[in-house]
């Protein structure tokens, strides 16, 4: 099977056969921008619009979980304008999604290290996750600050000091043990990660849980990411064969 993607006019989905979780690496506003004479924060803009459509989309077909890379751990390297203007989207979006959040009913979590965000920010990711335990549905999940790596170290540490505390055992540890210290504790692993923007790597995302996932990857930059590029890649993913290190 090809790594890139392999565009047909009507991608056929089995709408019974849905993957229960899909994950997006969101990559490509800044090209997309260069691409147009623009500069990168009108790419991290019409790159928020994806998302929105994109998300609201998963909610209509019945995925269980969408989990989005929106900023990792090394985007703080970033020029500081480049970085503003994406926390100034974060905050716009989650304004806006809190106000319509009890027609919607999508649930939101986070993923991340949020303790650097201002005050407000994080007011605003705490007010939208509290507003989301009373809903069922599709719930998407927004990796900020986030880092695979320093997400199992997080884990790691974690279990550490129970056991110097005395309310766990080194030989306590297991896979399912650490998993549930992770920032994606309750969350099924990804059976899709989905990459846009032609890069063929996952970049430090959701290293552990992502293991037996499947990947899929397109040239197509985030912010030209439609529904039917979501569809194309669902079907991609249900031509598949999952065996997870069977026969």
């Amino acid at each position: 099977m090809a790594l890139f993607s392999r565009k047909t006019a009507q991608p056929q989905v089995d709408m019974s056969r849905l993957p229960r979780h899909v994950a997006i690496i969101m990559d490509g506003n800044g090209r997309w921008a260069k691409k147009r004479g623009l500069p990168r924060k009108a790419g991290h803009a019409a790159g928020a619009e994806t998302f929105r459509t994109i998300a609201t989309f998963a909610k209509e077909l019945g995925l269980e979980y969408l989990t989005v890379y929106a900023f990792s751990t090394e985007n703080w390297k970033r020029p500081e304008d480049e970085v503003s203007s994406i926390m100034g989207l974060l905050e716009r979006y989650l304004k806006e999604a809190i106000e319509t959040m009890a027609k919607d009913k999508v649930k939101m979590a986070f993923f991340g290290d949020l303790s650097p965000l201002s005050p407000k920010l994080k007011e605003l990711c705490h007010q939208t996750e509290e507003i989301s335990k009373g809903y069922d549905g599709c719930q998407v999940n927004i990796c900020f600050n986030y880092g695979g790596r320093a997400e199992i170290i997080r884990a790691a540490s974690e279990f550490a000091r129970l056991c110097q505390e005395g309310l766990a055992k080194p030989e306590d540890l297991t896979e399912d043990r650490l998993g549930d210290l992770l920032y994606s504790a309750g969350v099924p692993d990804p059976d899709l990660v989905i990459r846009p923007s032609g890069e063929v790597r996952i970049s430090n995302f959701l290293l552990w849980q992502s293991a037996y996932s499947e990947f899929y990857f397109t040239d197509v930059l985030w912010p030209d990411f439609t529904k039917e590029e979501l569809l194309r890649a669902l079907a991609d993913y249900q031509n598949r064969s999952r065996r997870f290190g069977g026969v």
